[in-house]
């Protein structure tokens, strides 16, 4: 009996090796959004970027690239003290540095996620 369990093991690993993909389901996506939307709602968007650090983390721990398994490692904390300092960089430029906001963030999410081994 384990000497099946290790073959299919080995079988399903050597599939899987190299390949790109992503594990996550709807209704996991579902549950973690409403849970960020909740939290932000109730906190009248101060947690926010905890939310999103939420949500990435998600995405992050179910994509596989190349046969490896991706991990966010970003905190809350530090995306509040960017958001902080993206929101004032934008009120004092008058909305313009908010044209770059999207690439700030993609450049921190970026930061942030590893490959898990």
């Amino acid at each position: 009996m384990s000497e099946l369990t290790v073959n299919i093991n080995q079988t399903h690993a050597a599939q899987t090796e190299g390949k790109s993909y992503f594990d996550g389901g709807l209704l996991q996506y579902i549950g973690w959004s409403i849970l960020g939307f909740l939290v932000t709602v109730c906190t009248f968007g101060i947690c926010y970027p905890w939310s999103i650090t939420m949500i990435l983390g998600w995405k992050t721990r179910h994509t596989v690239i190349n046969g490896r398994r991706l991990q966010f490692t970003g905190s809350a904390i530090g995306l509040f003290g960017n958001w902080i300092k993206w929101w004032i960089l934008t009120i004092i430029t008058l909305g313009i540095y908010s044209f770059w906001l999207f690439i700030a963030m993609e450049k921190w999410k970026t930061k942030h996620t590893v490959f898990a081994d």
